[in-house]
């Protein structure tokens, strides 16, 4: 074999083998390696439990950290007031008060609820991000950026998925 076609091959390989990777990540095809080393939380469950009381989609952002389509969840539309809790362990997480339209397809807060959320360094993707994730469970929310609204100046970009919503009681 030639040493130029050795080469091309072999970064074509490495090619596929990234792309692959962050495609498995994004859709959810991963290990689950947030159960595994992270047992850490008030609410643990085996990952046969985690699957049965979660969809697909949930568990691959919750448990797998993956990330749902943009402009896909409904509580990206949802204007009401209320509670949104983490949909692994119904903590409460967000306050509608806080949510704001970031115009980027995910549900924006520029504040959790007080107490309701852990972060950790997220190194994928050759960059460096803020992961936010539930402070009882452990299930994957999204990321926290620097480009939010007053008065944090804070983005929490969450994944519609990982929550539920409960809209306050009428008066």
């Amino acid at each position: 074999m030639k040493r130029r076609t050795f080469l091309a091959t072999s970064v074509a390989a490495a090619a596929a083998t990234v792309t692959g990777v962050s495609q498995m990540r994004i859709f959810g095809f991963g290990t689950d390696a947030r159960a595994s080393s992270e047992g850490n939380f008030e609410v643990t469950r085996t990952e046969a439990e985690w699957r049965a009381m979660l969809s697909p989609q949930q568990y691959a952002v919750l448990r797998e950290e993956a990330t749902e389509r943009a402009f896909t969840s409904p509580l990206n539309d949802e204007k009401r007031k209320g509670v949104f809790h983490c949909a692994g362990c119904d903590l409460p997480a967000y306050s509608s008060e806080t949510k704001f339209d970031s115009g980027t397809g995910w549900p924006s807060f520029w504040e959790s609820l007080p107490d309701a959320v852990g972060t950790k360094s997220d190194r994928s993707f050759f960059m460096v991000r803020t992961e936010v994730h539930c402070r009882r469970c452990g299930g994957h929310f999204g990321h926290v950026f620097d480009d939010g609204p007053p008065p944090t100046g804070k983005r929490h970009c969450i994944n519609g998925v990982s929550l539920t919503f409960r809209p306050a009681a009428a008066a």
